[in-house]
This record gives structure tokens, C-alpha cells and sequence, in this order.
């Protein structure tokens, strides 16, 4: 996966991966929502393409990865209008939790294209993973802000945006140690997806804010 022309084939195949799972988990959260047929599209657009149109905003890249592959806006749609028919025939009620793991695979997704791309253009390791971290998080914060919920990344106590960030340490760390870049951005990849699994199957939380007032 050495040459350049594989990994920039991994990398679209990470992107269009990422992109799907986000799809999913935003067009869950709008049928979870009971919006109609143009809300869960555009929910599901905006869990789809925040975060990689934001990250393609700072890093001035055009066009913007949506626009290069304009297949995926295709993609979305059928998925949509597949999953609505599928929804409604099965009569199957989506749930919160359902949500959580297609986010989840996109999270790690995500984080490691950002990073991966942030560091071609020869940025430092700590503005290729924070790039990484938006990715991977603006699409599921613009989909919660809009469906009228704070965002879960905030308000779950599990870790999210923290698993992207260790995510994209580990290819910055891997690129540095000589490792292969396609196994260095499936390893990132799979780092930060496997953190947030394994919050979600344990329930593990980070500390809340307290303050002198909570006790009394």
C-alpha cells in the first residue's frame, strides 16, 4: 500500500465508507425525529458532509470532497428514500442506540482520511489530528444540532471527539516510525472506532463537571 496511487485509493475508499455511516446514522436520527422525506435528507446530507466540507474549508482544498465524487450524493438519496420504504414497510422504530454504531465506524473513519490528508500537505501533527477530529465530529454535531438535541459528542459523557484524537495520533506516530501509510491509516482507523465501541458496550464515561453548588 506503498505507492501513491493505492493509498490515494484507500483514502477514497476510507472517505466514501466514512460518508456512508454517517449517512446512516443521521438518516436514523431524523426518522427517530419523525421528519419528513426532505428533513431526513438533509439531516442525512449534514451528518454525511459536515465535517469533511469543514475540514476541506481550513484546509482550502477544492473541490470539496463532495463535489469530486458527486456519485455519493446519489448514494445518499438512494439510501434515504431505501431506508424510509424499508422503515416504514417493517415498521421498525429506530432507536438512539442504533444510531451510535454506524456513527461510531464513521467517527474512526473519518478521523484517520483528516489527519491523513492534513499531513500531505505538510502541516504539524497537532493541526493534522485536530483536523482529524473535526472530520470525524462537525457532520454528527450539524445532525444533532438540527434534529433540536445537544449534540451527543457533548452531552453523553462517553468518549467521542477524544477517540478521534487518539485516532490520529497513532497514524502521525506510525508516519513517523516508517510504517506502511495504508496499514498506518487502517490502524488509526481502527483505533479510534474500537475506543468508541468499547465505550458504548461498557458504558465507560469521562468525569462531569461539578461545581460547589451540586453538593449543596
Amino acid at each position: 500500500m506503498s505507492n501513491a496511487p493505492l493509498l490515494s485509493l484507500l483514502l477514497t475508499v476510507i472517505e466514501g465508507s466514512a460518508t456512508l455511516a454517517f449517512a446512516l446514522s443521521g438518516m436514523l436520527e431524523a426518522a427517530r425525529k419523525r421528519l419528513d422525506a426532505v428533513g431526513v435528507c438533509i439531516v442525512t446530507g449534514l451528518a454525511a458532509f459536515g465535517g469533511g466540507t469543514l475540514r476541506d474549508i481550513l484546509l482550502d482544498r477544492r473541490p470539496f470532497f463532495w463535489v469530486a465524487h458527486s456519485e455519493w450524493l446519489w448514494a445518499l438519496l438512494a439510501l434515504c428514500m431505501g431506508a424510509m420504504a424499508f422503515l416504514r414497510a417493517r415498521h421498525f422504530a429506530p432507536t438512539e442506540r442504533a444510531m451510535q454504531w454506524p456513527d461510531a465506524l464513521g467517527l474512526g473513519l473519518f478521523s484517520a482520511s483528516g489527519t491523513q490528508l492534513a499531513l500531505e500537505q505538510d502541516l504539524p501533527g497537532i493541526v493534522a489530528v485536530l483536523m482529524g477530529v473535526i472530520t470525524a465530529t462537525f457532520g454528527g454535531v450539524l445532525r444533532d444540532i438540527v434534529c433540536n438535541e445537544i449534540p451527543s459528542a457533548l452531552r453523553d459523557h462517553r468518549p467521542y471527539a477524544i477517540c478521534a484524537f487518539a485516532g490520529g495520533w497513532v497514524l502521525v506516530l506510525a508516519r513517523y516510525a516508517g510504517v506502511d501509510p495504508g496499514w498506518a491509516l487502517l490502524a488509526a482507523a481502527a483505533t479510534a472506532t474500537g475506543l468508541r465501541g468499547l465505550a458504548l458496550k461498557t458504558g465507560f464515561t469521562l468525569p462531569r463537571w461539578s461545581s460547589g453548588s451540586d453538593a449543596a
